[in-house]
């Protein structure tokens, strides 16, 4: 009864207010009688769900309600690179029980009005769709995208501890089958628009400037899948998802295996049943403290992403050059030229440019076999990238940056080169993922341009860039390379030159009294279950052979020489490496390459005590060199090294890493 009596005054043009002018929306009529309705959220880049602009959408459909003869009612954005950008999580982060749930019955009824209204409803989409903009969407007949390199659809919801509550948990199943629903929901993946048109999301890709006519003669409603097969299949494909779900998250995170549950039941049940179904588990959800510090989280990393530095003039980058064609330097100059800048490849070996760009084009071959690119975007990359083995003048060059070996007399040579051969404005860079780069800075004229730019490997998967600023950088360097990696699609957290600067610094004694303990006796899949209960992606010990053993005993040398005593001794690095086992890519190191199967070990009650010991001791490790990391001030706040160890190590969110919670 409350459902309806909330809706009724929502649907009533009496109680919404027919007459009040529309700030956020534009309602037009055309000879075809077709209305279209604009969403421009006033004094915002982005177009969000709210109470205000909710309640003023409603207010659009009256009009739209009360126009005789309507034919068709077509839904776009008025924004540059967002359709809509879901619900606005600050009022969400900061809602009382009450007021969220008020919230939800809102969203709810709105779209459960667009969808029932009796005639095609179209939603043009161009930018970003997602969430609660995505769900609009749902709620049409017909979903017409751009082929713009902006658009992208999805559920992101779980990624914050939540799950679709305005319909998305009950629509997108009876839309493109329950299999498919469920692992978009519960993974939070964005498509691009091949993609969504592939698993049938959507009508129609065009180009932008071909949508309103397209819209015009779109009249076709979406087909609902069979749905006798989903209902047969709902239980077994919740538990096999379940199970994925549990192995992958091991009980942390409470959002993904929420949605499962939802979004196996709201399909097959009444639309007021199912409503009850997604608004009973996102407000579970939302009010938990896990959510709570996922969505502080993504505001954190939404401000890294997207905030200027805040002193200094960021200059336009767009010729680069990357000195050293191996691992990380090739994976440097791929992104980069995937993401639109000129890039030159440089090596003084032919034989290590070849085998360079052998990488690049393995990584775009797989971007293409896995349609995470066209061949169009394979192909300009290729075009943006060029090779040199020769010196080569420099000049026109507006960055620079080394990704040689972890050796600082090399890198010497290498930037005395650099120097000389470009001009006094060039952005000098290093990849150092230890090394000091103000004893860099001080070998070249104009320390001022020098700067660090840590990517992490694999760079095409891993979003963090630490940006080392030494006492010498000038703001305008620091603010063009904040920029320069924000418009890679990187986060930037920017930090004073220091060994082993955030993420190694703290990660390296974590790794060190792994290997201590593993010397000591405790087996390696123990130690690594127990940091995976934790809630780290990876192991210690598995990670150490990701990495490779002999860059992680470079970079563990770099600081036990700054940082004296500071680490667990142990020579089985040293003895593995003198036996050729440097990890992964020698097919062996803690583990053995590719992994036999076998059977998952069953642990003991001993072995369960063992790795909360484990736990709280390597835990602890990790927190008292966050802690130290935050005296010496290495970050501008203790907020950026939570950001840097999240992104780069995969560190739990739910885990305030600058406080002691071990458990």
């Amino acid at each position: 009864m409350k459902t309806h009596l909330f809706e009724s005054l929502i649907l009533h043009p009496e109680a919404s207010g027919l007459e009040m002018s529309l700030k956020h929306f534009h309602v037009e009529f055309d000879a075809e009688r077709r209305a279209w309705i604009t969403f421009d959220m006033a004094g915002s880049a982005a177009n969000v769900w709210n109470e205000i602009t909710l309640r003023e959408f409603n207010r659009a459909l009256d009009r739209v309600a009360h126009e005789a003869g309507v034919r068709a009612l077509i839904l776009r954005s008025a924004k540059e690179r967002v359709f809509i950008a879901g619900a606005d999580l600050k009022a969400v982060r900061h809602a009382t029980v009450k007021k969220l749930e008020e919230l939800i019955d809102l969203g709810q009824a709105t779209f459960n009005r667009l969808a029932a209204l009796p005639f095609p409803k179209v939603a043009l989409i161009h930018g970003a769709c997602v969430g609660g903009g995505l769900e609009l969407a749902l709620a049409c007949d017909v979903r017409i995208v751009t082929d713009s390199e902006h658009t992208r659809l999805g559920l992101p919801e779980t990624q914050i501890g939540l799950i679709p509550a305005w319909g998305g948990s009950t629509r997108l199943p009876k839309l493109i089958g329950l299999a498919k629903a469920l692992e978009l929901i519960v993974t939070g993946r964005l498509l691009k628009p091949s993609q969504a048109k592939r698993i049938g999301l959507i009508q129609d890709v065009v180009a932008r400037e071909h949508l309103e006519a397209v819209a015009k003669a779109a009249t076709t409603r979406s087909m609902p899948k069979a749905w006798w097969m989903d209902r047969l299949c709902a239980s077994f494909l919740g538990n096999r998802v379940k199970a994925s779900v549990q192995g992958k998250i091991r009980g942390l995170y409470p959002a993904p295996l929420r949605a499962v549950d939802v979004v196996t039941r709201a399909p097959f049940t009444s639309i007021s049943k199912a409503m009850e179904l997604e608004k009973h588990a996102i407000l579970d959800l939302a009010l938990s403290p896990e959510t709570a510090r996922l969505i502080d989280f993504f505001f954190r990393k939404e401000d890294a992403t997207k905030k200027a530095w805040p002193v200094g003039v960021a200059l336009q980058v767009q010729d680069v050059s990357v000195v050293g064609a191996g691992i990380m330097g090739s994976g440097i100059a791929h992104w980069i030229a995937a993401h639109g800048k000129r890039v030159l490849l440089q090596d003084i070996s032919t034989e290590s440019l070849a085998k360079g760009m052998g990488r690049v084009s393995g990584l775009l071959n797989e971007g293409l076999q896995r349609r995470a690119i066209s061949s169009r975007e394979r192909r300009d990359t290729l075009d943006r990238l060029s090779l040199e083995h020769d010196r080569v003048p420099l000049t026109h060059q507006q960055l620079i940056i080394e990704a040689a070996t972890e050796d600082m007399s090399v890198k010497k040579k290498i930037f005395a080169d650099l120097a000389a051969r470009s001009g006094p404005d060039t952005i000098l860079a290093t990849n150092t993922s230890a090394l000091s780069v103000t004893e860099l800075a001080d070998t070249v004229p104009h320390p001022e341009r020098v700067i660090g730019l840590h990517f992490f490997n694999p760079v095409h998967r891993m979003p963090l860039v630490e940006v080392i600023a030494t006492k010498h950088t000038s703001d305008d360097v620091i603010a063009t390379m904040v920029s320069f990696v924000q418009k890679l699609g990187k986060v930037p957290v920017v930090v004073k030159d220091s060994p082993g600067f955030i993420v190694n610094r703290i990660l390296v004694p974590y790794l060190m009294e792994a290997v201590h303990l593993n010397e000591s006796g405790v087996p390696a899949d123990l130690i690594d279950e127990a940091m995976l209960d934790y809630g780290m992606p990876m192991g210690p010990l598995r990670l150490l052979d990701e990495i490779g053993l002999d860059v992680a005993a470079h970079v563990g040398k770099t600081l036990e020489a700054a940082f004296p005593h500071r680490f667990a001794e142990t020579m089985l690095i040293q003895k593995l490496m003198e036996a050729g086992r440097l990890g992964k890519k020698t097919g062996e190191g803690f583990y053995s390459y590719p992994e036999p199967k076998t059977k998952k070990p069953s642990w003991s009650e001993a072995d369960h005590h063992l790795m909360e010991r484990i736990r709280e001791r390597l835990g602890g490790l990790l927190f008292e060199e966050a802690r130290r990391v935050s005296d010496e001030g290495i970050a501008r706040c203790d907020s950026d090294i939570e950001l840097a160890m999240t992104l780069g190590t995969g560190f739990p969110v739910f885990r305030p890493l600058t406080s002691p919670v071990l458990s």
